[in-house]
């Protein structure tokens, strides 16, 4: 299980949030997990630590997550 304010490599490749569609090169965007937010499916909201076009939290799968 991850924990708050730890440190990760997220797999944005294929994801669309809002109007961004992140493309096969974001594979490994730096970033903290802020919380969990789903049980089932495993899903976190990760604070990047770069904006992608305005995009600066996104909420993946944990299988989208390296630690």
């Amino acid at each position: 299980m991850l924990q708050p304010g730890q440190r990760v490599r997220v797999n944005l490749s294929g994801i669309q949030v809002g109007q961004v569609l992140f493309h096969a090169a974001v594979t490994d965007a730096l970033g903290t997990i802020l919380r969990q937010t789903s049980a089932k499916p495993s899903k976190y909201l990760v604070k990047l630590m770069f904006s992608f076009k305005g995009i600066d939290e996104v909420e993946v799968l944990e299988e989208r997550i390296k630690t």
